[in-house]
């Protein structure tokens, strides 16, 4: 079964889907409710895409939902057909994850840890963020992660990494709680994260204020 985790809180679920099937199998779980773009021809990009929707219905099943789609607002943010509830999404071939969340917004990024995440950190990070960091490539991905999770739980195209987000230091394990901060207008926002490494990848999502 692709269904890597599922993990079930009170009105929160995320998961993680690997890839290991065709896009006509896939295309089955879903064809009920969406139908991938004839615009989307990369075929890996179609897997994602495709992979992304039946991960959120498992999540939704596990909170007793049915899925019925996935719309976006003008920012692009997803949402759940006729629900009002939270969506986050990412993706890193074979891997999907996914967050659904019954009262709040969330924010969910998956990368694997690659050179390039070193070579744009001063671009990204705070100089006080690059010291925590040094060049331990796994919490760079893991920074990266945490900035995209804030920015897809913010939902909309304002925020610059290394003006508007902020991660407090921490000390790298395999899996932990740490900070981030959206600070916009002078105001500062501190949201809670929680990051899981494993062999060639990181998972950072948001969580709920009372977490831990």
């Amino acid at each position: 079964m692709p269904l890597e985790k599922i993990s079930v809180e009170a009105g929160r679920a995320w998961a993680l889907w690997k890839i290991t099937e065709g896009e006509e199998m896939l295309t089955h779980k879903i064809e009920a409710f969406e139908k991938v773009s004839d615009t989307l021809t990369n075929p890996q990009k179609r897997l994602e895409w495709l992979a992304g929707r039946v991960a959120v219905m498992e999540a939704m099943k596990s909170l007793n939902h049915s899925f019925r789609g996935i719309t976006k607002d003008e920012f692009g943010k997803p949402f759940l057909t006729g629900y009002d509830l939270h969506l986050s999404l990412s993706h890193s071939f074979p891997y999907v994850a996914v967050l659904v969340d019954e009262q709040e917004s969330v924010g969910i990024d998956l990368e694997q840890p690659k050179e390039k995440l070193l070579r744009i950190a001063s671009r990204v990070h705070h100089e006080n963020e690059l010291v925590d960091l040094g060049t331990d490539i796994v919490k760079h991905c893991i920074y990266w992660c945490a900035k995209e999770s804030l920015v897809k739980l913010h939902g909309k195209k304002d925020l610059i990494f290394a003006q508007n987000m902020f991660i407090e230091p921490f000390q790298r394990r395999l899996e932990g709680d740490f900070t981030g901060k959206i600070i916009i207008g002078g105001i500062e926002t501190m949201i809670p994260l929680h990051y899981i490494v494993y062999t060639n990848f990181v998972v950072v999502f948001t969580c709920r204020n009372n977490h831990g």
